[in-house]
């Protein structure tokens, strides 16, 4: 019963990671390098959040109907009962930005940034017929 699904993210600087800036003012140069540290998907469907430590493996037609082997989500029903016939997914990432200043001060520290976008699918039921 179900339909496999699976989540990924293209991994660029912008999108995953990781992403490094440094700056100089006076004597004092920082260095912040961020990343994507987890992504937690709401899937729309009232199931729990999947929560993904990497950035997913992107589906092939040629894998066929087959489970991601690190990032995916069964939907039970479909989506023809929500607004527009269609489930919300809400892709929070998480991002962790570390930084470290060097010069006429030295000192460095972390901290986390999320960020979010949604996307609606359309999620059908496919019936056998037998003969």
């Amino acid at each position: 019963m179900g339909m496999p699904t699976w989540m990924w993210v293209e991994p660029t600087e912008t999108t995953y990671g990781p992403a490094t800036a440094t700056a100089t003012a006076g004597a004092v140069t920082v260095t912040a390098t961020a990343e994507v540290t987890s992504i937690r998907w709401d899937m729309g469907d009232g199931q729990a959040p999947v929560v993904c430590h990497g950035p997913g493996t992107g589906y092939q037609p040629s894998l066929g109907i087959t489970a991601s082997p690190d990032c995916g989500h069964l939907y039970q029903h479909p989506s023809t009962s929500e607004p527009s016939h269609r489930y919300t997914v809400t892709a929070t990432s998480t991002w962790t930005i570390t930084w470290q200043a060097e010069g006429a001060i030295t000192d460095q520290g972390e901290w986390t940034e999320t960020r979010t976008s949604e996307q609606t699918i359309a999620v059908g039921e496919a019936q056998a017929l037998t003969s």
